[in-house]
Order: C-alpha cells, then sequence, then structure tokens
C-alpha cells in the first residue's frame, strides 16, 4: 500500500541530489551534506526531502531557529503533496529542537482524517513534477558560518515563495483521502502518526532480515528499498522493489511469525517505525486502530495468498471474496497441533504466515515428511479422500492460517467445483508421496536391522 504519492527525483537507477545528502550526512561531512541540501531547495522550493535534511543539518550544527523554520515548511509542503510519511518524519525532527510538535501532528490529522475538510478523490491535482535542471551543490568555499548563514537565506526564500503561492490561490489544494489512514477519526489519527520514530539508513543497509521475528511495522517516507527472498543455492530474488509511500512489515502486527523476506535500502532512505507494543497501546485506547489494522492485514495476507496458493488461484477473481470469506482466521504458537495423526481433519488449513511440520508418527518413531510455509495447504488428504490423517500437522513457528471448516466445504466445493479438483489433485499426490516416503524408511530400518 502506499501512503501518499511517492517523491520523483531520480529514477530506479539515478542517484539524486537527496541521495548525496543524506549519504553525506550519514558518514558525517556536514558541511558537503549541507551544500547539496541547500542546493535542492533553492531550486525547488517546494521539495519537502530538501527541506527536511536542511533542518536536520542545521539542528546539528545548532542553529535552532533556521531548523525549526525548514522543518516547518517540510511539514507544510508535505501536506500539500499529499506524503503523510515525510510530514511525519519532520515533526519527529521538530521534537529534537525543544519545540513542542503536537499543533503539528494535529495539523497532519485534520488533513488525512476520516471526513477532511481538503478531502476530495476527484478533484486532486497530480504531484508536481521536479525541475529538469540539474542540481549542483553550493560552492565548496561555503563552510562553517558561511554555509550556515547562507542555507538560512534559502530557507528565508522558501518561505517568502510559499507565502507568495498562497496569496496568488484562493483556496488551499485538495488532497486524496489515503487507504487505511484516513478511515481513522481525527483524534485516533493524531494519536497513530505519533507513535512513529525516524530511522535514517544508508544504502545497503538490511532493514528486515528474513527470518527474524518481527515487532514492527515501516512506512518508507523518502527513498527505495527492495524486497529479497532467498534461494537455496543461488542468489536472492528481488520480489519487489518499495518506494516512498510504501508501508511494509505489516503481518508483524497480525502475527509473530518469521520475516518471509528481506527488505533492503538500494538507496539512503529514511523510514518511519512503529513497534508493536506501541501499536496495542493505541489501539486500546481508539479501538478502531485495532480493527482496521486487523482488517487491512488481513486483506493483504489474502492477497499475498492468491499469488501462490493453487486453491485461490482456481477461483475467479470476482469470486474469491466470497470463498475467503468462508475461511476463519486462526493463529497457532509453536507445538501447536493443527490435524493429528489417524483423526478426521477439522478441516483446511491455509498457511498464510508462519510454518508448520507435517510429522507422521510410528512406533515411536517421529519422522518429518514436510515443512509448509506460506501458501501451503494441510488437511486435504484427510477432507478430500475421506480418511483419517496419515500424519499430524505441528506449528513450528509462531502461525497464521486461514481455517475452513469442514462442515462449510461441501457447500463450498458446489459453488467452485474448481477447488475439489484442484484439492483432490494435491490430496491424491501427497498421499502417494507419504506412503512413498514411509516405506522408503521402513526399508532403511531393515536394511540397517541386515547389516
Amino acid at each position: 500500500m502506499r501512503i501518499g504519492p511517492p517523491e520523483l527525483p531520480g529514477g530506479a537507477l539515478a542517484e539524486s541530489p537527496i541521495d548525496r545528502a543524506l549519504a553525506l550526512s550519514l558518514s558525517g561531512e556536514r558541511d558537503a551534506a549541507l551544500r547539496w541540501a541547500a542546493a535542492v531547495v533553492q531550486a525547488d522550493p517546494q521539495m519537502p526531502s530538501g527541506l527536511l535534511m536542511c533542518g536536520r543539518l542545521l539542528a546539528e550544527a545548532n542553529r535552532l531557529e533556521g531548523a525549526r523554520e525548514a522543518l516547518e515548511l517540510c511539514l507544510q509542503e508535505s501536506i500539500e503533496s499529499g506524503n503523510l510519511p515525510l510530514a511525519v518524519a519532520a515533526c519527529s525532527d521538530l521534537r529534537q529542537t525543544a519545540v513542542d510538535p503536537t499543533p503539528m501532528y494535529r495539523a497532519i490529522a485534520d488533513a488525512f482524517c476520516a471526513g477532511a475538510a481538503r478531502a476530495d478523490a476527484a478533484n486532486v491535482a497530480p504531484p508536481q513534477l521536479p525541475g529538469t535542471d540539474a542540481v549542483h551543490p553550493l560552492p565548496s568555499v561555503l563552510t562553517g558560518m558561511a554555509l550556515l548563514s547562507r542555507t538560512a537565506e534559502i530557507i528565508r526564500g522558501a518561505r517568502k515563495n510559499r507565502k507568495d503561492r498562497l496569496d496568488a490561490r484562493s483556496e488551499p489544494p485538495r488532497l486524496a483521502p489515503l487507504p487505511l489512514f484516513s478511515d481513522f477519526s481525527c483524534p485516533a489519527l493524531l494519536a497513530l502518526v505519533q507513535v512513529f520514530e525516524v530511522r535514517t539508513v544508508p544504502n545497503g543497509a538490511v532493514i528486515i532480515d528474513e527470518g527474524e521475528e518481527g515487532a514492527e511495522a515501516y512506512i518508507l517516507a523518502r527513498g527505495e528499498l527492495e524486497a529479497r527472498k532467498s534461494v537455496k543455492d543461488a542468489d536472492p530474488i528481488v520480489l519487489s522493489r518499495l518506494t516512498a509511500g510504501a508501508l511494509f512489515g505489516e503481518m508483524a502486527l497480525l502475527s509473530r511469525a518469521p520475516r518471509a523476506a528481506s527488505v533492503v535500502a538500494c538507496r539512503p532512505s529514511v523510514i518511519l517505525v512503529a513497534r508493536k507494543d506501541a501499536l496495542d497501546a493505541v489501539a486500546t485506547e481508539f479501538p478502531e486502530i485495532g480493527t482496521r489494522f486487523a482488517e487491512y492485514c488481513r486483506n493483504r495476507m489474502v492477497q499475498n495468498l492468491v499469488h501462490t496458493n493453487a486453491i485461490l488461484k482456481a477461483v475467479a477473481p470476482e469470486e474469491r471474496s466470497g470463498l475467503i470469506d468462508s475461511f476463519v482466521t486462526r493463529t497457532f504458537e509453536p507445538g501447536d497441533t493443527l490435524i493429528r495423526q489417524n483423526e478426521t481433519s477439522a478441516g483446511l488449513f491455509l498457511i498464510a504466515s508462519g510454518a508448520v511440520q507435517v510429522v507422521r508418527e510410528e512406533a515411536g518413531e517421529r519422522l518429518v515428511l514436510s515443512t509448509l510455509g506460506p501458501g501451503g495447504i494441510a488437511g486435504e488428504v484427510s477432507l478430500v479422500l475421506r480418511k483419517p490423517s496419515t500424519a499430524r500437522v505441528i506449528a513450528a513457528h509462531p502461525t497464521l492460517a486461514l481455517h475452513l471448516p469442514r462442515e462449510s466445504f461441501l457447500s463450498i466445493i458446489r459453488k467452485h467445483p474448481a477447488v475439489l479438483y484442484e484439492l483432490y489433485t494435491l490430496a491424491v499426490a501427497r498421499d502417494e508421496e507419504t506412503n512413498t516416503i514411509v516405506g522408503q524408511e521402513a526399508l532403511d530400518v531393515d536394511d540397517t536391522v541386515l547389516v
């Protein structure tokens, strides 16, 4: 999901002036970073990321008045362009300048909450394209106090530019409602945006590491990231490229399952981070936040399953929502049993996150037949072939699954015969595979005895 329009400078591989400013700032080269950031604002006084960097660097130099002015301008320009994440980043940075940012957070909530006065999905102007002229840093002879003074002068020019634009128009621009965030009331959104912290990362930084247990959700405020999935005996594959405004890692709010992929910065980036415990606290105060986030995460989970699960793929897109409504979301802790061996399965399980092990237990021996991750299906052998389960299915990690109860199965296959075909094909293959593995295991044991 994207929260507001992306900033547009630079292509997928092009290095932008703000990339250079961020990289120099992260390496401790403040003057060089400030020469680039100030040049960006001089070229385009409406560029929020340039204003953000100027504000940060002025604050580091203890020029707090100029820093506050730059950050407040960043907030205003971010709101005008519909960029909630950068507006939140500006508020967070204002906290470091001994300013109470609450009125600024309230301005964000007022602009983007449900029923906001400026909300208008139909009449929103497209984001302004950045200038095509190359931006060059301020002259290197500007250092120290001279550079700080020149930057403060450029910020004052940006403020005058904004005032002239406001005076020339009759009303503020309309803002498109944002997915998820514009569903919240103003008090709820105000509380929510204040729990996000700001993190700035260099090119190559690993934000999420595949396999780790997650406890945070993220919004990319500025920059570019890649979601990468490891492949055995091969280089990782790139699943997607995330640009400014993307919400990611949110499945950690619904499940403590290991992260399914890594997310790595492919340019210097500014990221908003919300910890699960902080979000839980806000959701306790405003239940609408917990309810809506759970709905959103479940919808995202289902969208992911559509790409990986044969059952959902077999149903026409317009019929999937009705099918999915028949499933119940269930969570399992490590060691919990989904299906018991030698018992009739209680239904079908689609693994959404985490992992389960299919285990055959016989004569005191325990044989792991397979491990099923996101997109995997369990329970089809007993359900379709109408016989007791040949193995036990156990959660190997905190696991989230969609469960179709046995009593709902018949009505589903009447409406969607393709589902029965897919399940029958899978059930027969799985049953034969289990028999082969068990048979081979018995032969191996016999061979051991004979030796």
